[in-house]
């Protein structure tokens, strides 16, 4: 290299590294750093501790204002270190805390809650943990700034979060998640607090919610737990149950009661096997409604219950229904049941993925298309993209496919699907009216074509 071009490059260097010892925001992990895993799966953990080390030194002096540190990789990182570079980094100019750490240490680490109180957490905005212990003590302390915590794999007690969200006055968003010491969650009087996420607390009974401004609640659990929230403003509810056997059961019964305002509800359930009732409750505001139902387990589902869903909100716009496929034959048409007449007034728009040829399915579309007076569009996809999760897509539906090939399907899938192809051409083609626009989709031709038996 020429003297001229390399005197260039080294001031351009100097410039370069003075400039990175000011950043503030750190993003450190095996991937930023440029290291590679072994065979086994596990990387040189001296070459990481030593990087890390090297850099957060060199941020003492300007101090750091994001650190998102992922050791989760690391499972032989001695705690030491992880203690010394939060020693470095939590200062009175940390603004965001992300600390991702090795499964092991859930049962091993201590967070050391005293660095974060005392002054050093006063700008704190947004603080998330894992696989740790965390024990804020009553009196040491407000977090004033923290708007954001998400707590994921930490061992906390229910009196220690008391204590941390009653010292957290800014709160916007608490997310946990797997917090298996939790029995009862209880949520103070947190004025600022608009959205909670709790899922996978396995000892989870109870949620008691003072929080008077609470709009968004999500939650996901194996079995239901008690609700009690206060707060009438709760407008989106999003939940899931893994095993509850009559879990759309007890939403249509019980949360036109408890969350009267809802305008958002999307409900998942696994194990459904009790059909949803008509009831006299109302879900005088809700205006969107999804429901993810695995039928699979129990075939015998009626689909047109879910018409019960429909009358209870006299203003829903938009239904989404997603389901696993129900491998079962249609049978005769000839003794279609019918619910009482119903006009859905506001209901403009419904998608149905998964749908299949089961008899109560075919049901409920035709129930939706006689009733639906101001239905502008609906979607009829015989495949539910559901678990798609690399989102390789489908030919079928979008004109470019992210890889060659879309995403795997079983053949049952496949076979389930044309039926259900066959039925919407068969019974509910016909019955659209010419002011409704009819979307239908199935497996792609090229790449879910089933091989001759």
């Amino acid at each position: 290299m020429p003297m001229e071009d390399s005197a260039r490059t080294a001031c351009v260097s100097r410039t370069f590294l003075r400039s990175w010892r000011h950043h503030p925001y750190l993003i450190l992990s095996n991937r930023t750093l440029g290291l590679k895993q072994n065979a086994s799966g596990k990387g040189d953990v001296w070459a990481f501790t030593t990087k890390i080390d090297q850099i957060l030194k060199n941020h003492s002096a300007a101090g750091v204002k994001t650190l998102e540190l992922d050791v989760f990789e690391c499972r032989d990182l001695n705690a030491c270190y992880l203690s010394d570079w939060l020693q470095i980094a939590i200062t009175p100019k940390i603004e965001s805390l992300t600390l991702e750490l090795p499964s092991k240490y859930e049962e091993e680490y201590n967070f050391p809650c005293s660095l974060l109180f005392g002054g050093n957490g006063n700008l704190i905005r947004h603080l998330h943990l894992t696989y740790c212990a965390f024990r804020p003590k009553i009196g040491i302390g407000c977090l004033r700034s923290l708007t954001k915590l998400h707590l994921s794999h930490v061992h906390i007690s229910e009196e220690e979060l008391v204590c941390l969200l009653s010292n957290s006055l800014a709160l916007l968003q608490l997310e946990l998640n797997r917090c298996s010491e939790i029995i009862c969650l209880e949520i103070p009087c947190v004025q600022q607090l608009s959205c909670l996420t709790v899922s996978g607390c396995s000892m989870l009974q109870m949620i008691d919610s003072k929080a008077p401004n609470l709009s968004t609640f999500n939650f996901t659990g194996d079995n239901l737990v008690q609700f009690s929230l206060e707060s009438l403003r709760v407008k989106n509810l999003d939940m899931a149950c893994l095993e509850e056997i009559n879990f759309l059961n007890y939403s249509i019964t019980k949360l036109p009661y408890m969350v009267p305002n809802l305008e958002a509800l999307t409900l998942s359930s696994y194990n459904e096997m009790v059909n949803t009732p008509t009831i006299a409750a109302r879900f005088h505001h809700l205006n969107y409604l999804e429901i993810y139902l695995d039928a699979g387990l129990f075939p015998e589902y009626d689909f047109l219950s879910l018409g019960s869903f429909l009358g209870a909100s006299p203003v829903l716009e938009t239904f989404i229904l997603r389901c696993d496929p129900v491998l079962e034959d249609f049978g005769d048409a000839s003794n279609m049941r019918q619910l009482p007449k119903h006009k859905y007034e506001s209901l403009k728009d419904v998608m149905i993925y998964g749908f299949c040829s089961a008899k109560s399915m075919v049901e409920l579309t035709c129930h939706i298309l006689e009733n639906a007076i101001s239905l502008e569009s609906i979607t009829l996809d015989t495949v539910n993209d559901w678990e798609d999760e690399e989102n390789l897509g489908r030919c079928s539906v979008a004109p470019a496919c992210k890889s060659a090939e879309c995403c795997y399907l079983e053949a049952d899938v496949i076979l389930e699907a044309n039926k259900g192809l066959m039925a919407i051409q068969k019974y509910i083609a016909a019955k659209v009216p010419s002011t409704v626009q009819l979307d239908v989709r199935g497996p792609c031709s090229r790449c879910h074509s089933l091989e001759p038996m």
